[in-house]
């Protein structure tokens, strides 16, 4: 049951009534929308459809919102209607209302706030990505957790959802590994090696590759040549790094279903022959390109070369495919495996990168637009600011296993996963992030993984201990005698689920449900709160077997909500604190 929906629904039709007596064609009326006023003193619902569709209908806002309010006011749901301002409408319900939202959370339980808004829809999800090259960082975190809560979002608005992960394996950072790793198994064997060159990964976190080598190759590897070692040890470190970023991410509840290479793109011949189909379409020819302004990337070049038409689909320059010399960029992997996505039918594609990726927006969506061809296939790119790690308000110092960084590892090993999941969405994926490990660890009000875990951990005590005293939840609860404004209050909350989580999916932004969370488990501490001030406001009165029966499924269903928005976001609806 989605609230909003309904009495969107209504407005509609109050809209269509007006048109047809004015002899007005309908308008467009996907601007029009029906959510909670910011202010819950002006009522339940707030519409905009006066001020969206005063032009169509060629009346002031505010003679337009009377002569919706007018139908509005005749619908046996709504108590009052009220115009505030220029002219938005602001409806109020009937108590009758707030029962059936109770009553559909209870019968629809951990499908509660699930929708159809993307049924028939195929979304891809590419996250973390990170280059084979040694352990994923606190830098990876929050991508990480964001994309895999993106997903798991959209897959509850009824969406197919695919996530996936890119292995940049055919480039020079690659090789960077293997002869870093080739050190490692010289170490191995017994060789002192000394300080690590410049330009190799220093970290421990390649002894036990080197160790690998030497236990399946002894000592054949330390005569042969480099072209003829190098892509030996290539493979072994890529699988073995693969393995670890696989166990770091599970160690988050994070688990791919697709991990997409690099390197097999180029030996299918899906690069060679996404140029060859760009050639036909005329989208590719020979040329060169002005220096880029600021740094200058690796890939360019002042020389003739292939090169991609993507300034006609919104890019800023046109991107090279071909050096001159006939070796293929990193960009023409990239085309190919926007291609490869859009052959697999995904209609959309989303992109998860780092803030250091911004200049790949452009040239992401330029590659939607230009291959889909007929298609239409959405490109959304969402970029996640840095996270700085401090210790009671001091930066946290490197992690020595890493050589370089702090580990993702390290991160949740501390402080669990739950808290780093919630804690990664609590703050807008665009704005940067501080993340204290004593503030997230300790037991209050302002630590929000703790206030809203305790939350549902409080309403499955109270189900404990009414169990004890022989109470359950009443079959048919009599949720009329549910009146106090705290409780009626937490119901008007629980109405906003399925509409925020429609939001956020849209959006694609769920730290509006770790928001929502947040205020939903302090409308209920609050509730707790007043009841050891006011006893009859208590969930058990052993007085009182009816109040308290229904007041017991009135908190099977706050906990419904909870349990529900923390899946979400992967973080586990803890039932002891």
């Amino acid at each position: 049951m989605n609230l909003f929906a309904e009495f969107l629904q209504v407005v509609r039709e109050a809209v269509t009534t007006v048109a047809a007596a004015r002899g007005v064609a309908l308008p467009d009326l996907s601007r029009v929308t029906a959510e909670p006023p910011r202010d819950p003193t002006h009522g339940d619902i707030s519409t905009n459809a006066a001020m969206v569709l005063n032009k169509p209908f060629g009346m002031p806002p505010k003679a337009l919102a009377e002569s919706l309010a007018a139908l509005l006011r005749m619908h046996e749901n709504v108590a009052a209607v009220d115009i505030a301002g220029p002219g938005f409408i602001n409806i109020k319900l009937t108590a009758a209302q707030w029962p059936r939202v109770l009553q559909a959370v209870l019968a629809e339980g951990e499908r509660y706030g699930h929708s159809t808004l993307g049924s028939g829809k195929k979304a891809n999800v590419e996250y973390v990505s990170a280059n084979p090259t040694g352990p994923l960082h606190v830098g990876h975190v929050r991508g990480a957790v964001f994309g895999d809560a993106l997903a798991e979002l959209l897959a509850a608005c009824g969406y197919q959802v695919t996530r996936e992960y890119y292995i940049n394996d055919a480039g020079a950072q690659v090789d960077v590994l293997a002869r870093s790793a080739y050190l490692r198994y010289r170490e191995a064997l017994g060789e002192t090696i000394g300080e690590i060159p410049a330009g190799l990964y220093p970290g421990d976190y390649l002894k036990p590759v080197g160790r690998a080598l030497a236990a399946e190759h002894g000592t054949a590897l330390k005569d042969k040549p480099e072209a003829e070692w190098l892509p030996i040890v290539r493979e072994q470190a890529i699988d073995m790094m693969m393995e670890l970023i696989r166990n770091d991410l599970a160690a988050l509840n994070i688990r791919q279903e697709v991990f997409a290479s690099e390197k097999s793109l180029h030996e299918s011949g899906q690069v060679k022959d996404t140029i060859a189909e760009l050639r036909t379409r005329d989208l590719v020819y020979q040329g060169t390109l002005p220096p880029p302004k600021g740094e200058v990337p690796e890939d360019w070049e002042d020389r003739e070369q292939t090169l991609f038409r993507t300034t006609g689909f919104g890019d800023d320059i046109d991107r090279p495919l071909m050096k001159s010399d006939g070796s293929y960029t990193y960009f023409a992997s990239d085309v190919a495996y926007s291609r490869n996505k859009i052959q697999r039918g995904f209609d959309e594609l989303i992109y998860i990168l780092g803030a250091d990726h911004g200049g790949y927006v452009k040239r992401l969506e330029a590659l939607g637009a230009a291959l889909a061809g007929n298609r239409e296939v959405a490109v959304i790119v969402r970029l996640c600011q840095l996270v700085k790690l401090y210790r009671a308000g001091e930066p946290v110092r490197m992690s020595k296993r890493a050589g370089e960084f702090v580990t993702l590892r390290d991160v949740v090993d501390e402080v669990g996963p739950d808290v780093v999941r919630f804690m990664m969405l609590f703050r807008k994926n665009e704005a940067p992030l501080d993340f204290d490990f004593a503030k997230v660890t300790e037991q209050s009000k302002d630590n929000p993984v703790f206030y809203v875990q305790y939350a549902h951990a409080r309403t499955c005590s109270v189900m404990r201990n009414a169990a004890e005293e022989g109470f359950s939840p009443a079959e048919i609860p009599r949720f009329d005698l549910l009146t106090d404004e705290a409780e009626l209050g937490l119901v008007r909350r629980m109405a906003e689920f399925p509409r925020l989580v429609e939001a956020a999916a849209q959006a694609h932004e769920p730290h509006r449900i770790a928001f929502y969370l947040f205020d939903l488990a302090g409308d209920f501490h609050a509730l707790w709160n007043k009841g050891k001030d006011s006893p009859q406001l208590r969930f058990i009165l052993k007085e009182d077997v009816k109040l308290t029966q229904t007041r017991l499924a009135f908190l099977t269903a706050i906990r419904y909500v909870l349990a529900n928005g923390l899946r979400i976001l992967g973080v586990r609806p803890a039932e002891e604190m």
